[in-house]
């Protein structure tokens, strides 16, 4: 089986050769480019799996980067950042991030970040039986079970569980999921999705106070593992 292929781009060369080191390391294939110009370029004359994006570049922000990889880019970007601001990750998240992880970051964490991006690249398109855990989404019958319990779910609860599950691993903003579920009138409506979340949680989680599958990302969204 071939390697999966990591583009990093950064202008940073302690924090590319960490990576290098992290990511060769657990077997991944890397490419490094230190400006914003230059990673668009080698992202577009060898596709990656994934591309690790800086959003301090020397030429041009890494979300101007982010907005012009996204016109033809479809497999994941994971944004790194030294600042841990909801305004930025939000920003990042609503353009078209996969993920967004802020520097000092533990590698494990970043590793199964890359891992849960890379398994959604690989997914087929197609519908077919979700499988989470203990939770089951049969996507046909729109049916979902957990622990082989048919769950009695509401639309807007399976609605709302299937987006999750389908960006495991991937946080969603709030405003991204109010206009995917209720539409672009909904997006300021967070009390209203609060709400949703709290009895979707009551009917799938063994203790909706210490969820173990949908996690708040504070002032952001919500994450589905």
């Amino acid at each position: 089986m071939s390697k999966a292929e990591i583009l990093i781009i950064d202008d940073e060369p302690q924090i590319r050769k960490l990576l290098e080191i992290t990511l060769e390391s657990n077997d991944y294939k890397v490419w490094q480019a230190d400006t914003g110009a230059s990673g668009i370029i080698m992202a577009a004359n060898h596709p990656p799996e994934l591309i690790l994006l800086d959003i301090g570049l020397p030429d041009k922000s890494g979300h101007e980067i982010l907005k012009e990889l996204r016109t033809w880019y479809n497999k994941s970007i994971i944004m790194l950042s030294v600042q841990n601001n909801e305004t930025d990750i939000v920003s990042a998240l609503d353009n078209g991030a996969t993920d967004y992880l802020c520097k000092p970051f533990r590698s494990a964490e970043l590793l199964a970040r890359i891992r849960s991006s890379i398994r959604r690249n690989q997914m087929p398109n197609a519908d077919f039986n979700l499988v989470c855990g203990n939770i089951e989404i049969d996507l046909t019958a729109r049916v979902v079970t957990l622990n082989n319990t048919t769950l009695k779910l509401t639309a807007t609860e399976y609605n709302l569980l299937v987006l999750l599950a389908k960006n495991e691993g991937r946080v969603l903003t709030h405003q991204y999921i109010l206009k995917e579920i209720w539409g672009y009138g909904a997006q300021n409506e967070t009390q209203y999705l609060r709400v949703f979340i709290g009895t979707l949680r009551k009917k799938i989680e063994p203790n909706a106070n210490e969820p173990k599958h949908i996690y708040t990302e504070s002032g952001v969204g919500y994450r589905f593992i």
